[in-house]
């Protein structure tokens, strides 16, 4: 059996993190105290270790890891490979099992059934995903009754509500977060947040409007389960998915610079050439790693299916 999958029109980000520790560096929580730890010598994934960072388990690793699912389309073995020491130089224990949950569902993205709808397509990523979550683990737990509140019919911001209750008042489930009273009761840690992303993602049903509405108005750390979503979603409907549904073009340049140092042409970019650098990321990927190939004249890859398991 094999894959036959048509390469994204997407652009794919590569990001960076050439800081100039004079100035602000818009680094925050784990990954902040990861660079400190560097500056002392200290390599991943030691940098993770709970003994010298503190920040373990909040939400840093997710925001930039999710990029190596689609690095290995259809393999979330090889993606969770791939990300392992990434997620590890900021994330440890559950922190980094919601990385790994998000790495698995953009992995498998390159492979849905395209015959159902969008919202069909990411309720079964996120299944199959939900098998990364240890069964005892509070993600697990979360993912769970999320889903539960959701089939339930009840309204996005009651299931919200009810989150917050259980979790930050409650501290069910062996979420503990507001026992260690530490700064806006832990509204940047991985668990809140990922309860909240999984509100959005449910309720949101596959429209990427509504999505990250949802994911906006739900707070917490709201901007990066959002971007999360945003960036699936527009994976899976594309660059003219995603300007019919906001009803307008957008622009097709980043500046970096405006958060990180030292790039080329001032850091300013364009996403089409961000596309081809990551399309040439995945074509050795498919070939290096996978044993496939790359067909340019059909656009797809070829790649041959391969039973995997969730540890």
């Amino acid at each position: 059996m094999k894959y036959y999958l048509t390469l994204p029109a997407l652009p794919l980000i590569i990001f960076s993190c050439s800081t100039q520790h004079e100035e602000e560096n818009y680094l925050w929580v784990s990954n902040q105290r990861v660079l400190d730890l560097m500056l002392e010598g200290v390599l991943p994934p030691a940098t993770s270790d709970p003994a010298q960072n503190e920040h373990f388990d909040m939400i840093d690793a997710q925001l930039i890891t999710e990029i190596f699912g689609l690095f290995a389309p259809a393999r979330p073995d090889i993606a969770l490979e791939m990300a392992h020491l990434p997620i590890r130089t900021s994330a440890r224990e559950e922190a980094a099992s919601i990385s790994e949950f998000y790495v698995v569902m953009h992995s498998l993205a390159s492979g849905v059934d395209t015959t159902v709808t969008t919202n069909e397509q990411l309720r079964k990523l996120a299944s199959q995903a939900r098998k990364i979550l240890p069964d005892s683990s509070y993600t697990a737990h979360m993912y769970d009754y999320v889903q539960e509140k959701y089939e339930s019919r009840i309204s996005w911001e009651q299931t919200r509500d009810s989150v917050y209750y259980r979790y930050q008042v409650n501290q069910q489930d062996g979420y503990d977060i507001t026992a260690r009273n530490i700064t806006c009761n832990g509204c940047f840690a991985a668990g809140i947040n990922f309860a909240a992303s999984l509100i959005s993602l449910f309720y949101g049903e596959g429209d990427i409007v509504e999505t990250i509405k949802i994911g906006a108005l739900a707070g917490w750390d709201s901007d990066n389960p959002t971007a999360t979503w945003g960036g699936l979603l527009g994976f899976l409907i594309g660059k003219d998915g995603i300007e019919k549904a906001f009803g307008r073009e957008f622009s097709n340049r980043f500046n970096i610079h405006r958060t990180r140092q030292k790039f080329p042409n001032e850091g300013v970019d364009t996403f089409e050439n961000m596309a081809s650098n990551g399309i040439t990321i995945i074509d050795r990927v498919v070939q290096e790693e996978m044993g496939g190939t790359v067909d340019t004249a059909q656009n797809v890859w070829i790649i041959s299916a391969k039973e995997f398991t969730f540890h």
